[in-house]
């Protein structure tokens, strides 16, 4: 599994930069029984949800030199609260609805009277669903796990 390794939590922005990889992560039933439970505010398109494709980079060894391992779909968009705050979104994939709903999210996030209401009803739930999906995986790699041993030989033999 690849995680992004973020070194600068301490940096302005890294509570939102945390919260978007969160709801770019997110599984899309979990939005949607988020936004099911409350009225979800007017907002206006200022980029509807569009797929494409992106490059992914990486590096030998977490630090060696950058190569393309290859392309993903991604689908993007951005929306405005009446309210004025914007939100974005990227998600792996061709949800445009998962897009939309992420972006809704993060310009709520970004509002004063919402932010701790969905702080509670969303973003606690999603990080809990990951971090038991992520232990899931862990147990499931320790089960298959197999140490060797190598005897080493005496010298002469």
């Amino acid at each position: 599994m690849l995680q992004v390794v973020d070194k600068a939590a301490s940096q302005p922005g890294s509570e939102r930069r945390e919260w978007m990889g969160l709801l770019a992560r997110a599984p899309r039933e979990l939005l949607e029984s988020w936004v099911s439970g409350s009225k979800a505010p007017a907002f206006s398109w200022l980029r509807r949800p569009e797929s494409g494709l992106a490059m992914v980079r990486a590096r030998a060894g977490g630090s060696g030199e950058k190569f393309n391992l290859g392309e993903m779909t991604i689908t993007r968009c951005a929306l405005r609260l009446e309210s004025g705050a914007s939100g974005v979104a990227y998600v792996q994939g061709r949800d445009h609805r998962k897009a939309e709903l992420a972006a809704l999210a993060d310009a709520l996030l970004q509002t004063k009277g919402a932010a701790e209401r969905v702080k509670a009803e969303l973003i606690k739930p999603v990080r809990a669903h990951l971090e038991a999906r992520a232990a899931r995986m862990q147990r499931k790699a320790q089960a298959t796990r197999v140490d060797f041993f190598t005897l080493a030989r005496e010298a002469g033999e």
